[in-house]
């Protein structure tokens, strides 16, 4: 299952709704989608949509899912790496008046630079070839790096033996 998630900000973000639509309708995707459409006006027939999903229903569908596709905003990403999953990230866009700035688009580069624990999509063109060859580009993901908790202890093992 792809879970798609635009967060609760009050522009749409129809651009990715319908992209991920358009990607079931023709085929591209074969499993079952379902997406939380937050303030989006596109309506999607190929997937199960829910406008708002309470904290429960969210945490469920990030635990099940295989891919978890979100906007740009830090909360929906951090949530999805706290599950284990690389997320594919489609930051919203001024220019398609998704959001009232491209802080999104800024923060995503810097998290893929620092971290390398997204996939971010930045033409939303290869959003279908990025989920067709998903677990290849997982595999050059940090994928335990939702915390550094992992670095920090390996850095204090060094330390340790260092002194030893």
């Amino acid at each position: 299952m792809i879970f798609v998630t635009v967060g609760t900000h009050e522009q749409p973000f129809n651009r990715l709704v319908k992209k991920v639509d358009d990607l079931v309708a023709q085929g591209n995707i074969k499993e079952k989608v379902i997406i939380q459409t937050g303030f989006s006006t596109y309506n999607a027939n190929h997937c199960e949509t829910h406008k708002m999903m309470s904290f429960d229903e969210m945490q469920q569908a990030l635990k099940d899912a295989r891919i978890v596709i979100t906007h740009g905003g830090p909360s929906s990403f951090i949530e999805a790496l706290q599950f284990g999953k690389v997320p594919i990230v489609v930051p919203r866009r001024e220019e398609y008046n998704e959001h009232v700035n491209d802080h999104q688009v800024d923060f995503t580069k810097l998290i893929e630079k620092r971290m390398n624990n997204i996939i971010p999509v930045y033409d939303l063109k290869k959003l279908g070839e990025t989920i067709e060859n998903y677990n290849k580009i997982v595999k050059n993901k940090n994928a335990d790096e939702s915390s550094n908790n992992s670095n920090f202890n390996e850095q204090l093992e060094r330390i340790v033996e260092e002194l030893v």
